[in-house]
């Protein structure tokens, strides 16, 4: 799988999710501070993903996450590619380098998600807040660093889960992670984010 620049600082992954969903009657919008909550107990999960990248292209693999920080993509054979984020660095790891591709985190949208303290009420982060079904989507930005790009977020009610995510790099491209079910609350081990570790891995 190709990842341009570009599309790494978007982050990854998605696909309309309404008429997926059961019951797609229209609910209620949910309210930011519930939703910034849900984030930030949200502390470990682990489960499937489908990713539609900018071309077009389909990737599934298995996520791994652990707020705050830290998030793994282990993209499912014939691809040999792996996203990291650790030690507030983001690293791409593709079969055509022996050696990573590492961003800061902090410039990524990813980070919003990831960030120890989720704050969707902060002044000028949520640029869209709306409900679509049974979903509601919010769009949501570094509000110090626009140019970083936004997330677009799909929540779920009763009970709140988040359902899939959106990078948009802010020049047109956009990536989407459509989640599959996430087990909660489960024992992530820290060296799955061990990105000097993985890269001893990746080059042998």
């Amino acid at each position: 799988m190709t990842l341009s620049r570009r599309a790494v600082l978007a982050g990854a992954i998605a696909l309309p999710l309404v008429a997926t969903l059961p019951g797609a009657a229209m609910a209620q919008k949910l309210p930011l501070n519930t939703l910034s909550q849900y984030l930030n107990t949200l502390k470990t999960a682990e489960g499937a993903f489908t990713q539609v990248n900018a071309d077009g292209s389909v990737s599934t693999g298995k996520i791994f996450i652990k707020r705050p920080g830290r998030v793994r993509f282990e993209y499912a054979p014939p691809e040999k590619t792996m996203v990291i984020a650790g030690g507030g660095q983001l690293a791409v790891f593709d079969a055509r380098s022996d050696e990573p591709a590492r961003y800061p985190l902090r410039e990524t949208p990813l980070n919003i998600i990831l960030d120890e303290n989720v704050n969707l009420g902060r002044a000028s982060m949520v640029t869209s807040h709306t409900v679509d079904g049974p979903t509601t989507k919010v769009r949501a930005q570094d509000p110090d660093n626009p140019e970083y790009g936004s997330i677009d977020l799909v929540f779920t009610g009763n009970p709140v889960q988040l359902r899939q995510w959106v990078i948009n790099d802010g020049q047109g491209g956009a990536t989407t992670v459509i989640l599959g079910d996430l087990q909660t609350g489960i024992r992530v081990p820290e060296r799955l984010f061990n990105i000097r570790a993985e890269m001893r891995n990746w080059s042998n």
